[in-house]
């Protein structure tokens, strides 16, 4: 009891105890090779790759500076935290900001009172994050109840790596089959080294381990599992579950989990983490996808691996967020006020690269960030109709609960989605096909769990649900960077009249936009009403439309 006094304690008296962490990312280009195989013009901070993970303690307020040093725009993401209040620090290019010119900086500042767990910040700003900016950050805890949970804290990163920069490679995409392009394909990097150098994780016999595991990724996927151990599920994207037992996990770009795992008593074995790396985007290939490696779990220095019998993925108990439980205990929350439905699109072309799209259109940037729009039309930022049709923008009302149905029935592949702003409450997933034999599965418990990115399989859909209690323009997009770039995006308007009382964007960020030549106010074209002057005209898709139902 006096432990739990005394985090309630803790807790009342954050904005006292909390400190002002302080980092610098001088972000500029550097010839590198990280997989040892190809060395290409890579973008680091400090004139380094990998950069180092941040870490800050809850309560903390991060500082992140970026120092550009590019020859282009850069933005920066917190990826997973809410940014409360201060939907202009998310970090989306050309959304919340028009981002920082060459040869300036800017200084992102990342509220941590609420949030705590597993999380990671990148770039946001064309192909800057897969190109190398990118590092976790752990928001570590207070509550003695989690930290007496486990004895260790263990960091594991996971990248791909490309062959060179992504812009050239989509330029080989425009012209090539992706068949030719397998060779090129991207490498597995694990704690920012070649994987095949991972270097080993000791384990003490009977020591609580809590792993966290970051899919840094940015095209392919990722299984983790370590045969001889059960997980114990603790976390997803930053929400804490009730624990939950798993053999392995299966990681989309983006998420996160963090497991507990318990030693073995014995010194006899040492052990292997396998991490499969793998793409249903390309055909599979012996040696390029899937990618098989392992991170040594070592016990002792002269004790051999242990081996296990193979078996299939079906059989594995995967960690499964319908299963999982959130400790804060939240409800479902209903009624639903407004039910979304966006369907996945692909415009297929002759070559390899189609463009992907979360709606009718391609997603696209316009010359005035949406939320510049809707700070600055007055009630007019109510009306779809001051937003460019390729923001595919829907406004949200303040505090309504909203239930969002994403449905991959046109594209024969997954994809994933990552919500800018929120953590959505994981609802049911199953077949668009009704006739499909893939069974319908809803949350088996009282509570539905939350994250803020999730698989959405081929032929599939996933139903989330959200209530609009965090004024802004928040961007939802597919985490594989080349879908995203082509087109694979929408925008939430939310309490667009609330945020023109609340968010105050610094000075300098409008000056930012000055200089790279872009407006701040009034709707995407920089004109007021519906006048879409100047703009070029949306990439339509078609097949089945958007919907929305609700008020």
């Amino acid at each position: 009891m006096l432990a739990y006094t005394l985090f309630n304690l803790l807790v009342s008296g954050l904005q006292v105890l909390a400190a002002r962490v302080q980092v610098t990312w001088d972000v500029g280009y550097l010839n590198i090779s990280r997989d040892g195989i190809s060395t290409w013009q890579a973008i680091g901070a400090n004139g380094k790759l990998p950069i180092p993970p941040i870490y800050v303690t809850q309560g903390d307020v991060l500082e992140l500076t970026a120092i550009n040093n590019l020859d282009k725009p850069l933005s920066v993401h917190a990826h997973g935290l809410f940014q409360r209040n201060s939907s202009y620090y998310d970090g989306a290019g050309m959304v919340t900001e028009c981002g920082i010119p060459p040869k300036s900086q800017f200084t992102y500042v990342i509220e941590t009172r609420d949030q705590s767990g597993t999380y990671w910040v990148h770039a946001h700003y064309g192909t800057e994050a897969i190109d190398g900016l990118r590092a976790a950050l752990v928001i570590r805890d207070l509550d003695p109840k989690l930290l007496d949970e486990y004895d260790e804290d263990v960091l594991l990163t996971l990248e791909d790596w490309g062959q060179g920069p992504l812009e050239s490679m989509v330029d080989m995409l425009k012209t090539t089959p992706l068949v030719n392009l397998i060779p090129n394909h991207p490498t597995v990097l694990i704690n920012g080294i070649n994987a095949n150098l991972s270097q080993p994780i000791r384990f003490t016999p009977g020591r609580r381990y809590r792993l966290r595991v970051v899919s840094m990724s940015f095209t392919y996927w990722f299984k983790v599992r370590l045969p001889g151990h059960t997980m114990q599920v603790i976390e997803a994207d930053g929400i804490y579950s009730q624990p939950s037992a798993a053999d392995g996990l299966d990681m989309c770009p983006g998420q996160r989990y963090s497991v507990i795992i318990t030693a073995h008593d014995s010194l006899k074995f040492n052990h292997a983490l396998n991490v499969t790396f793998y793409s249903d985007f390309i055909p599979q290939t012996p040696g390029f996808n899937p990618l098989y490696h392992q991170v040594p779990i070592v016990y002792h220095d002269n004790a051999r691996i242990k081996t296990f019998t193979a078996i299939e993925d079906h059989e594995v108990k995967w960690a499964d967020e319908l299963a999982m439980e959130p400790r804060d205990k939240q409800m479902l929350l209903e009624p639903v006020d407004q039910h979304i439905v966006v369907n996945v699109k692909v415009l297929n072309r002759e070559m390899g690269m189609s463009i992907h799209a979360y709606g009718h259109y391609a997603y696209a940037s316009v010359p005035v960030p949406p939320l510049y729009t809707a700070l600055t039309t007055g009630n007019m930022a109510l009306s779809p109709s001051v937003y460019a049709p390729q923001l595919n923008a829907i406004i949200l009302k303040h505090n309504h609960i909203v239930e969002l149905e994403l449905r991959n029935s046109f594209a024969p592949i997954m994809h994933t989605y990552h919500s800018h702003g929120h953590a959505f409450q994981v609802v049911e997933t199953g077949p668009v096909n009704s006739n499909s034999s893939i069974p319908v599965k809803r949350f088996t418990g009282l509570y539905p769990m939350r994250r803020d990115t999730i698989t959405l399989a081929a032929g599939q859909y996933v139903r989330v649900r959200i209530k609009a209690d965090n004024p802004g323009v928040w961007y939802q997009h597919c985490h594989q960077e080349q879908h995203n770039l082509s087109g694979m995006a929408f925008t939430f308007i939310e309490a667009p009249d609330v945020m023109q009382q609340t968010l105050r964007v610094p000075q300098e960020m409008l000056e930012f936009c000055r200089i790279l030549g872009h407006p701040t106010q009034g709707n995407s074209a920089g004109h007021f009403g519906s006048d879409m002057t100047g703009i070029d005209p949306p990439l339509a898709i078609n097949g089945t439309a958007n919907s929305i139902t609700g008020t």
